[in-house]
């Protein structure tokens, strides 16, 4: 009899030892690791497609009419919009502006109304005049400009900033009937676009 009793130690023993925390989390590890290799050797490499070309930049004044074929909907994909006038290149937010996204409305449009009142929906207008806005309604527009600009106070946007730059490139000025457009030389173009 004596000898069950000594074997049942030391089954006890290599248990105890299996089952400890640092054991089990080394067994763990181990299991993971693995895993992840017999993962790799049966996905093979993904190619991940290169980011599309970035397009030209342009700088022009354009009417409303123009600006409407901005939209997204082009093959090049390019989405311009307008606030207080000013036109802004917004095709690196498509997925905001572009077609489908939740401020599509704006795309190829003077978006100041809407962004001013909160509503998305565009103005149908040839031109829209805002000068029927409130104050408060006039300061939100100035805002929403600001921050296509990047000339914002924001230290949320900030803090994004220094992430990724959020400024728009500034196209050029959304025309008033009987206006002409203005020509715009390489170096007053970059000037323009970083003030």
């Amino acid at each position: 009899m004596s000898k069950p009793e000594e074997a049942a130690p030391a089954e006890q023993t290599l248990w105890d030892e299996v089952t400890s925390p640092i054991n089990l989390i080394l067994i763990l590890v181990i299991v993971y690791l693995v895993y992840k290799i017999v993962k790799s050797k049966f996905e093979g490499d993904v190619e991940v497609p290169p980011p599309p070309p970035a397009l030209p930049k342009i700088r022009k004044d354009l009417t409303v009419a123009e600006l409407g074929k901005f939209d997204g909907t082009q093959p090049d994909g390019r989405v311009l919009l307008a606030v207080n006038g000013t036109i802004f290149d917004v095709t690196r937010g498509k997925r905001f502006y572009g077609p489908g996204g939740p401020y599509s409305a704006f795309a190829g449009k003077d978006a100041t109304r809407g962004l001013a009142t909160g509503q998305v929906a565009a103005s149908d207008k040839e031109f829209d005049d805002v000068s029927d806005l409130t104050a408060d309604e006039l300061a939100s527009a100035k805002e929403w400009e600001e921050q296509f600009r990047g000339n914002t106070i924001d230290l949320k946007i900030w803090v994004n900033k220094l992430i990724v730059d959020e400024k728009y490139d500034i196209v050029g000025n959304l025309l008033k009937p009987g206006e002409t457009a203005k020509s715009y030389s390489d170096d007053e173009s970059e000037t323009k676009k970083s003030l």
